[in-house]
């Protein structure tokens, strides 16, 4: 097993007391594999990945669980150790690459950067050599100018392929990937997508693949992982979820997205939004919301149920 985690939970200390992001998630992730994590925004898919990386700001904190690269509980080890394992096990595309990348230095400087936190020992000239390779490997065009260009003088596709070249230039075992599509219009998503793709065939890395978008999770992911108001409500394989999804959240999500097939269709809405953590239900999370709920789904929180072979669901009504 590549990256596993264990009953995760991380909280944020507010006015209004401790609040939980991220509650009790357990996954998954494979060598060779995608395992895609979809859900709304505000149901602490962020969070989770942040909380892999270590790299919560104040005033979040990891307070439960354990997350184990190749065996490695990565929770107890120190800042320093942390530091050598990123970028070079583990790597993560951050969202809004306008933002993420740094906009007074030049990309090919910043790519350099990254090489260089693992690499003490060649030259400058070396170094910007695997720069200008890494860039190639992305399919940015004549690598050799654009490593001397700054963010904003490349489109959101390119800036988003040179946060690729970044995360991927320690060849790392694990790639997050945060919402690595938003933003991007179809043609250039598409593009990323393959090249992501054609990338772990290469490299043999596995990928948490970060969306709220289901179309992305249907072409890139092998497993899924549905997230709601800080957990794990549906898990299952990408073919047997959307073939026999089994949460109502789920459900809706798959209900929200038009179909090609048909001529004219209602699509479904879920009605409401994802609470607040300070205001979660004390049964289930999204029984305000389920158009199934019944008196017990207030009583208490559904633990996740096997309902075959590797997949389950968090509904006590499940199977639908």
């Amino acid at each position: 097993m590549l990256l596993e985690l264990e009953n995760l939970a991380t909280s944020f200390r507010t006015s209004s007391g401790e609040v939980r992001a991220v509650d009790g998630v357990s996954l998954t992730v494979q060598p060779g594999r995608t395992l895609g994590i979809v859900g709304e925004s505000g149901c602490g898919k962020s969070v989770l990945s942040l909380s892999v990386m270590r790299l919560l700001a104040h005033p979040g904190r990891v307070v439960g669980g354990r997350v184990m690269l190749e065996g490695r509980d990565l929770l107890g080890l120190s800042g320093r150790e942390m530091r050598a394992l990123r970028g070079r096990d583990i790597a993560m595309i951050f969202q809004e690459p306008m933002t993420s990348l740094n906009p007074v230095h030049s990309v090919g400087f910043q790519i350099t950067e990254a090489l260089r936190a693992h690499d003490t020992t060649s030259s400058d000239s070396s170094l910007k050599r695997d720069a200008i390779a890494a860039l190639e490997r992305v399919r940015i065009p004549d690598p050799s100018k654009s490593f001397d260009k700054f963010p904003h003088q490349l489109s959101g596709g390119m800036r988003q392929r040179v946060m690729i070249a970044m995360a991927l230039a320690g060849r790392p075992k694990l790639l997050i990937a945060d919402e690595p599509t938003t933003a991007l219009d179809v043609t250039v998503q598409a593009q990323i997508l393959d090249l992501l793709r054609d990338l772990q065939a290469e490299t043999g890395m596995g990928i948490i693949l970060i969306t709220h978008d289901l179309g992305v999770i249907a072409e890139m992911a092998d497993d899924v992982a549905v997230m709601y108001a800080g957990r794990v409500v549906e898990r299952a394989s990408a073919r047997e979820l959307f073939e026999d999804p089994q949460h109502p959240y789920t459900l809706g999500l798959l209900g929200s997205i038009p179909r090609l097939d048909l001529d004219r269709e209602r699509l479904t809405a879920i009605e409401g939004s994802v609470p607040p953590p300070f205001a979660w239900p004390p049964g289930c999370r999204f029984a305000p919301r389920c158009p199934f709920a019944e008196a017990a789904c207030d009583a208490a929180p559904p633990p996740l149920r096997d309902l075959a072979p590797g997949h389950q669901a968090a509904c006590l009504r499940a199977p639908l």
